[in-house]
């Protein structure tokens, strides 16, 4: 066994303090010179994602004790995105993931423990467990804890996203739908989270992409006999990494990120996975522009597979048919194969042992469901940091939209400007002020998305935001987290109405038709005097963090990857190329 960071003299006085806390735990002498596992549990009672959770450690400790570990179970902050997005109009999630990432850091390092097996489960845990793991730089396994089952998989109507897009259109139409309350008793029927390659399932497979997790862990069903599977297997690589040294940056390199945002492209994952993966290579001190990879790899990478929201097929067909090792296997000629994982082996020697593609619910590298990019990344003078778009798969929608900007200061603004005509067709609207920083936190737009659906506008009007908006969005042509934001001085903050803005999907462009000179000259944006944000984390957040192109991390090391050149400064440092016309 390695030399293990741990262990602590007996005539120390923390060593000696620290025998006598274990020794009341029921910890005995010769237990001290074991390697110490953090077994990190971001669970929660408030959310089915983590109902589970709490059932999977106890077997977790009995296999880590079996192999010679000391494992001690530690928690974080757990948010969901449908049960924490309430306050703050939402403004908790993104900050969420930095909050659990700290969590890990103030009990891990503050315990000198060797090593970690992180449960991950929701949306924001499995960035923050991999960011953890990179800052840290001890070795550490991810285990994805599984999908919920739903009643759409049974045969029948809806799984909470379908239910939650169902009651989002309601609101907005008045329409009665007095089946809503029976189609959402019906949603939910286990743990796990939520079904579809929405962002937690997306980042499962990023995980296994990037080599912090066993192969063929993703996707899986919660409490599955293949996610018992996972946990035994992710115990025993585990304990190997900690014999053999091999530690999350020793994984985590410009070469398996750039794998797993192949690897997202293919499967059509979550536009989210563009800064959850750049936050990764922050901490983990790697120097690759994540959103540029995507842009670069988007035309390079066949779609695999067409699952919910992109697609027809439910996650547990995709599952059945090989899931994230399938896929990894057909797309191995365009990936870096001699990336090493946390197995100690290969991604290529891993991919050896998946199963090859049906042709059907997985298709070839030969026989793709198509070439256009399901996550679209793009770059123009409105945003010179770079936007994102989420798109159907195969992709028949519209890719390109000229209009004249209506800009709102929130959503609530912007779905009443349907109803009272200053939102009309061939108008795109822009909500700002609304990024990391101006949120704080990203607002999210998602509603007047649902609002554009439901009132048959979602083909005639666009969207332009500094804001998110969810994965079940992919229709029309919805741009978000523009770059810089509104309340960085990008150009999206000195944009008015009627100024045209014209967007290219094809291309990968999204360009503001106004002059240089006369963009520099107008006043630049100015933050509500009147944002909610509760004086506590959110404001410190505002303070401390960094722009979408250091992954909105919070204040990295100057060693991080951070890349402002591409279009992170402000617009008076950039006044020669943030406007101009076509």
């Amino acid at each position: 066994m390695t030399h293990l960071r741990s262990n602590m003299s007996d005539t120390s006085a923390l060593g000696i303090a620290r025998r006598a806390q274990w020794k009341a735990l029921g910890i005995g002498a010769d237990e001290l010179t074991k390697p110490k596992i953090a077994i990190v549990n971001t669970s929660s009672d408030l959310a089915a994602c983590y109902a589970h959770l709490d059932d999977i450690v106890p077997v977790l400790k009995e296999e880590l004790r079996a192999l010679g570990a000391l494992p001690f179970e530690i928690r974080t902050t757990a948010p969901s995105d449908f049960v924490t997005s309430v306050g703050r109009a939402g403004r908790y999630i993104l900050p969420s993931r930095d909050l659990i990432v700290n969590d890990i850091e103030a009990v891990v390092e503050g315990a000198r423990l060797d090593a970690m097996i992180c449960l991950s489960s929701c949306d924001k845990t499995t960035p923050g467990h991999l960011m953890a793991a990179a800052r840290l730089n001890i070795p550490t396994v991810v285990i994805a804890c599984g999908y919920q089952h739903s009643g759409l998989a049974e045969g029948r109507e809806a799984d909470v996203e379908e239910v939650f897009l169902l009651a989002a259109q309601a609101a907005v139409t008045g329409e009665a739908r007095d089946d809503l309350a029976e189609l959402a008793d019906d949603a939910i029927l286990g743990p796990g989270v939520c079904a579809g390659l929405a962002t937690a399932n997306s980042m499962h497979i990023a995980a296994e992409a990037l080599g912090m997790a066993v192969p063929g862990s993703t996707p899986v069903r919660a409490n599955s006999e293949r996610m018992w599977d996972a946990v035994r297997r992710s115990a025993a690589a585990l304990m190997s990494a900690i014999e053999n040294g091999i530690r999350p940056r020793d994984i985590i390199t410009a070469g398996s990120v750039r794998n797993a945002a192949r690897v997202m492209l293919a499967i059509g994952g979550s536009m989210n996975t563009i800064k959850h993966l750049q936050a990764v290579a922050v901490e983990a001190g790697v120097d690759i522009d994540v959103w540029e990879t995507y842009r670069e790899l988007g035309r390079q990478t066949p779609l695999l597979c067409s699952v919910r929201p992109n697609g027809p097929r439910l996650v547990e067909e995709f599952e059945d048919a090989g899931g994230g090792a399938t896929i990894i296997r057909e797309l191995l000629p365009l990936l870096d194969g001699d990336q090493l994982t946390i197995t100690g082996r290969t991604l290529a020697e891993n991919a050896a042992g998946a199963r090859p593609a049906d042709g059907e619910i997985i298709r070839t590298v030969a026989d793709p469901f198509g070439t256009d990019p399901a996550i679209t990344v793009l770059r123009g003078t409105l945003a010179p940091g770079g936007a994102v778009a989420k798109r159907p798969v195969p992709d028949t929608g519209r890719k390109r939209f000229t209009g004249p900007a209506r800009v709102f200061a929130n959503r609530e603004e912007a779905i009443a400007a349907i109803s009272n005509g200053r939102l009309r067709p061939g108008d795109v609207a822009v909500i700002r002020g609304i990024g990391v920083s101006g949120g704080p936190g990203m607002g999210l737009t998602s509603a007047f998305i649902f609002a554009l659906h439901a009132k048959g506008l979602a083909q005639s009007v666009a969207l332009v935001t500094d804001g998110q908006f969810s994965g079940l969005v992919n229709q029309g042509v919805t741009i978000g987290e523009v770059s810089p934001e509104a309340a960085a001085d990008g150009p999206l903050g000195r944009l008015r109405d009627d100024d045209v803005i014209d967007i290219d999907l094809g291309a990968g462009t999204v360009d503001l038709l106004v002059s240089p000179e006369e963009l520099a000259a107008r006043a630049p944006f100015a933050p509500p005097a009147d944002l909610d944000t509760g004086g506590g984390y959110l404001d410190q957040y505002r303070e401390l963090v960094q722009p979408l192109a250091c992954g909105a991390v919070l204040c990295p090391r100057p060693s991080s990857a951070c890349h402002p050149g591409t279009g992170e400064a402000s617009l008076t440092s950039t006044a020669a190329t943030a406007g101009g016309t076509r």
